[in-house]
């Protein structure tokens, strides 16, 4: 399974991070605003984006989110975890700029990555940061259930309290 395919729906493209792109996901994770209800609330600050941009390329997973209109970076999400003996996959770590929320780009961009996923494993996974209400409710929309909490350590940050949510290859299906 390649990590990192490019992929794209109608006005949102998902293109891999890379180095270069550091300026301009900086400017959509600069606002507190972004980050008020995830584990890392000091992730606007940019010595602590950095750490997790840095995470992000490590990765090998990540994605900036574009607006193929106008050529915007509005945020990033990433595949991580891949087991191929457990058919399994983590999705997470997104975040866009607060301009967009609202506006179905979640929706959007989790559908087509569990879409691709989906050709490739039977059950994708989520952690969510147990106080980050707005990813727990949007999660629930996708289908998604909460199967347990985890302890989850960040790359180069202390590990945090994350609720694990799951949705399988036949629920997606029948879901569309």
């Amino acid at each position: 399974m390649n990590l990192q395919p490019f992929l794209a729906i109608d006005n949102i493209a998902l293109l891999p991070l890379n180095e270069a792109d550091f300026d301009a996901l900086y400017a959509v994770a600069c606002d507190p605003d972004v980050w008020a209800q995830h584990p890392n609330k000091d992730r606007w600050k940019e010595e602590v984006f950095l750490t997790f941009f840095e995470g992000a390329i490590q990765s090998g997973g990540a994605y900036k989110v574009v607006d193929k209109t106008t050529g915007t970076v509005i945020g990033s999400t990433r595949f991580y975890d891949y087991d191929a003996n457990d058919s399994s996959l983590f999705i997470g770590y997104t975040f866009y700029g607060t301009a967009w929320w609202g506006k179905g780009v979640n929706l959007e961009v989790k559908a087509l990555m569990l879409a691709y996923a989906f050709q490739f494993v039977d059950h994708v996974y989520f952690h969510i940061g147990a106080n980050n209400i707005r990813s727990q409710i949007a999660i629930g929309r996708l289908g998604a259930i909460k199967t347990g909490e985890q302890e989850v350590t960040y790359y180069g940050e202390v590990p945090k309290l994350n609720f694990m949510y799951g949705i399988d290859k036949t629920a997606w299906h029948a879901r569309r």
